[in-house]
């Protein structure tokens, strides 16, 4: 089984561990956004469509939706990020400055 590049906790929680690999969060049809060592954004790249791809350009797509993540849309999750910050990301806000905030300045 492959090692996963990023960790659930409760319910709407995912936690970034690999400096090397971003994350692109999946969660229906809202922006798609990626967790960086830097920080967190919505992505504008194009969409890799086979994990292959996703590997060579040192990404891991996360389906919120899939079972062996939360099973299900979430209209709030929590990121902590490796920049030691939490991020909220509000998906019934998506195109407004609150749809992505800072939740904690440091959680570690």
């Amino acid at each position: 089984m492959n090692e996963k590049n990023f960790i659930t906790s409760g319910r709407n929680t995912i936690i970034h561990k690999n400096r090397k690999i971003d994350l692109l969060i999946v969660n229906g049809n809202f922006p798609v956004t990626i967790v960086s060592h830097t920080g967190i954004g919505v992505f504008k790249g194009v969409m890799p469509s086979k994990r292959a791809e996703a590997k060579k350009a040192y990404l891991e797509v996360v389906e919120v939706n899939k079972g062996e993540v939360f099973g299900e849309e979430k209209t709030l999750i929590f990121v902590q990020a490796l920049d030691s910050r939490e991020y909220k990301l509000d998906y019934s806000k998506v195109g407004t400055k609150n749809f992505i905030k800072v939740h904690q300045e440091s959680y570690i």
